[in-house]
């Protein structure tokens, strides 16, 4: 028997099987082969069209499936990691109204500044609702101020992985987890957050039905198998978005654990048992996969929007004759610092660490005599770093302890440049494993089935590769190129 596991992002749709006997993986696919579009209309939108994730997700399903040769009846259960805080809306038939406004969509800020002014930035905080900022909430109320006809058709409006589980099993569902990331999770009364409801003039009514992270949340219909080549009746038992999924993934579950990633966009992601904020609201709070109302889970998100886009935008725009690979080997021939050349990462949209707002990337210190393209491929990597540091002392001072991060062995963490680089900035240890968000949905399907008795049974197998550690030698190099970083974002913020 296996366990299968859909990671929707925005760049593509990942599937993975895992053997329930081994805990290993035997095949992962990814859809389309070349990245997603995203759709711009104008600065700071990004839309995507909900339909066509459906389209990934059946290609995908194929490519793990039938390679492999598993039957559709190998297939045991359903997990499902998601991009977060996208708003997708549905009318009573189940069709969807307009194009998805996804994470990186920066139009509804207004909106949730306003929220936190007029409701008081004591209530939003002290609820854990952050500041509503451009999260699904706020989405929807720009909706409702700027399309009132599309507004007036809405039934449900839900997140990405919501709208997946839905085609799978024809129920409008989503989570504790999934409300908490649209900023309507109200933690301190453990309900539905009324008053922002209320605010933005949103019914309660159209909130989808909650079910809990782990669980049968419902079972594939008749017309999703056939679309999917998969048999009706398999149970979907997980759902949550990217950034929990990932640190899941990673087996971090408990306060002190720390997950990061750096794909398109870049997050540090720590577990606290207890309620915390930061006054400034520039992480956010979330409820992790494992949280309760009796056994506190929150995940601290420090997340960065321009990390590997910005890599991959320094790739087809100044190093198109090099693959990755070529670019972190230049970047490993330039000493810590880049000779002064230095890049604020901060060109996709608003940013939550810096109070939402958009800076925009911007190169620093050039000197035409010096630096080629060897330093601007390692300023790049560098500045990535550098705003992971500055989140991470936010979180510090929280009270969260980052002695060690747990990341895949995948993206940005492939270069040694980056991997040393935070190591030497945080003053932490990096544990990568060979893992992703797909792999790791779909063992914690296992668990929503029973087939895994807890996370520990379920994760067993998780591959160690790799442990990077500070070097003392060069602890000062990174200080200094850090603090000369710190002394430019200074100028903008």
């Amino acid at each position: 028997m296996y366990l299968l596991g859909f990671d929707i992002g925005s760049s593509s749709v990942k599937a993975s099987l895992v053997d329930v006997k081994t805990g290993k993986c035997v095949i992962t696919s990814h859809y389309p082969k070349t990245e997603a579009p995203i759709q711009s209309a104008r600065r700071g939108w990004a839309e995507q069209n909900p339909e066509d994730w459906w389209e990934y997700i059946k290609h995908a399903t194929h490519d793990v499936m039938h390679p492999y040769g598993v039957s559709a009846s190998d297939i045991s259960s359903v997990g499902i990691s998601y991009q977060m805080h996208g708003l997708v809306l549905l009318d009573k038939e189940g069709g969807v109204i307009r194009p998805s406004i996804i994470w990186c969509d920066s139009r509804a800020v207004p909106h949730g500044d306003r929220a936190f002014q007029e409701l008081g930035s004591d209530f939003c905080l002290t609820h854990l609702l952050n500041s509503p900022g451009n999260f699904t909430a706020s989405k929807l109320a720009w909706v409702r101020e700027n399309e009132p006809e599309n507004f007036a058709r809405i039934h449900k409006f839900m997140l990405p992985g919501d709208y997946v589980a839905y085609r799978m099993t024809g129920e409008m569902q989503t989570t504790v987890s999934g409300l908490s990331e649209m900023m309507l999770w109200d933690f301190r009364e453990n309900r539905v957050c009324e008053e922002l409801l209320s605010f933005y003039g949103i019914d309660k009514s159209l909130v989808p039905d909650i079910v809990p992270t782990f669980g049968i949340q419902g079972r594939m219909t008749h017309q999703a198998a056939q679309e999917l080549g998969l048999r009706s009746g398999i149970p979907i038992s997980y759902r949550a978005g990217d950034q929990p999924n990932n640190a899941l993934s990673l087996n971090v579950f408990n306060p002190g654990e720390v997950a990061s990633t750096a794909g398109t966009s870049g997050v540090v992601y720590g577990v606290l048992g207890d309620v915390n904020y930061d006054s400034l609201s520039r992480v956010n709070n979330f409820a992790h996969v494992n949280h309760t109302a009796d056994n506190i889970r929150l995940g601290v998100l420090l997340c960065i929007n321009g990390t590997g886009i910005l890599y991959s935008w320094i790739k087809r725009t100044f190093a198109n004759n090099s693959n990755y690979n070529q670019m972190n080997s230049l970047a490993a021939s330039v000493p810590i610092g880049s000779e002064g050349l230095c890049i604020l990462p901060f060109g996709n949209g608003a940013e939550r660490m810096l109070q939402n707002s958009e800076i925009g990337s911007s190169i620093h210190g050039i000197n035409f005599n010096t630096h080629g393209k060897a330093h601007l491929v390692r300023a790049v990597q560098e500045g990535i770093v550098f705003s992971f540091a500055y989140g991470m002392e936010i979180m510090q001072k929280m009270g969260m302890e980052l002695n060690t991060i747990h990341a895949g062995h995948s993206n940005m963490f492939l270069s040694s440049v980056f991997r040393d680089a935070l190591a030497g900035v945080s003053g932490s240890t990096i544990e990568l494993y060979d893992t992703d968000g797909s792999i790791g949905a779909a063992r914690a399907s296992g668990i929503g089935t029973g087939v895994y008795a807890d996370n520990n049974e379920a994760f067993s197998t998780l591959k160690k590769i790799m442990v990077v550690e500070p070097n003392s030698a060069t602890e000062a190099e990174y200080k200094e190129a850090y603090e000369h970083w710190k002394s430019i974002l200074k100028m903008y913020i």
